[in-house]
């Protein structure tokens, strides 16, 4: 099931048709903000009332052509400005390949930088989200070297439990004191370098997590597994740790109810918001993390769907 889904949302043609059907949009619309910059920023204020904060995400990755990476980057410096003027915390991720990393690192540089000066002039914050683990690597090389020097409190990277590198690349970032968000991974990767079972995808997630939390600078917990919730408040508590040292992370329109309970508990909160025309690849790499999401999800619309419920 996971590799099939992996292999759909890969598939332009699938993507296509699948865009243009309106019970598909329909059933993305609960997961991604929308297409557009304005309706993304209402999603993020939206949150804002209920106390928990946001990261805005333009989805597309892997771009070739300069011209689409030069318009990622001025969406993003769109979206910078356009969360400064709602009043919400400036914060956004980007993916590398979006910006142009596949043709020229000088060009990821430069488009980079300029979102990252503007998000320093508002005072807001810049992640770099983790691809395939082609790019683990390259990815790392780029944030320690050209771009965290210079904005140490403007940038931070994702890290993915599923990948057997990760607990040196943890220990380098904490030597750093790089803000990290610690995730499972969405991507199909080769046992060579990745673990196939899920049980040690947790395991390590759950290593991972106790280093972060004990040395890490403000790390974000991106998980919607509730024991592992668990187990990060049960660590925090018994090592002191007091809850405005971290926050945990969700995605947009998934486990509403646990984002309010963790919120209200006191806990930071913060929701991954992605928006924008790739929505259809998206969808199916996080109903691929977990194949009983399926389930979940299509539950979850039914009840809403039905009145009084």
């Amino acid at each position: 099931m996971r590799q099939s889904l992996l292999w759909l949302s890969e598939q332009r043609r699938v993507f296509n048709f699948v865009r243009k059907n309106r019970l598909a949009r329909s059933f993305a619309s609960r997961f991604v903000a929308g297409e557009t910059i304005d309706e993304a920023v209402k999603s993020a204020q939206e949150l804002a009332g209920r106390g928990i904060t946001a990261s805005l995400d333009l989805l597309g990755e892997s771009v070739t052509v300069e011209s689409e990476a030069i318009a990622a980057r001025d969406q993003y410096l769109q979206m910078l400005d356009r969360m400064a003027a709602a009043n919400a915390e400036v914060n956004v991720s980007v993916k590398l390949t979006q910006m142009g990393l596949d043709i020229a690192e000088d060009l990821c540089q430069a488009n980079m930088l300029r979102i990252l000066d503007k998000a320093r002039a508002l005072r807001g914050f810049v992640r770099l989200d983790m691809e395939s683990s082609e790019y683990t690597q390259k990815t790392l090389d780029f944030f320690t070297q050209r771009l965290y020097p210079n904005y140490r409190d403007h940038c931070g990277v994702v890290i993915q439990s599923a990948l057997r590198r990760s607990e040196k690349d943890i220990e380098d970032l904490i030597a750093l004191h790089a803000r990290v968000r610690l995730c499972k991974g969405a991507y199909l990767e080769p046992p060579t370098v990745a673990f196939p079972a899920k049980k040690d995808v947790d395991q390590n997630y759950r290593v991972l997590l106790e280093r972060l939390l004990l040395k890490g600078n403000y790390p974000g917990i991106a998980t919607h597994d509730e024991a592992m919730i668990q187990h990060a408040r049960q660590v925090a508590k018994a090592q002191g740790i007091p809850a405005e040292r971290y926050e945990f992370q969700m995605l947009y329109g998934v486990r509403r109810d646990l984002q309010t309970r963790l919120r209200e508990a006191g806990y930071n909160m913060r929701v991954y918001i992605p928006f924008g025309t790739q929505w259809y690849p998206y969808l199916m790499r996080r109903l691929a993390e977990r194949p009983a999401n399926i389930a979940f999800i299509l539950g979850n619309l039914v009840r809403e769907s039905v009145p009084g419920r």
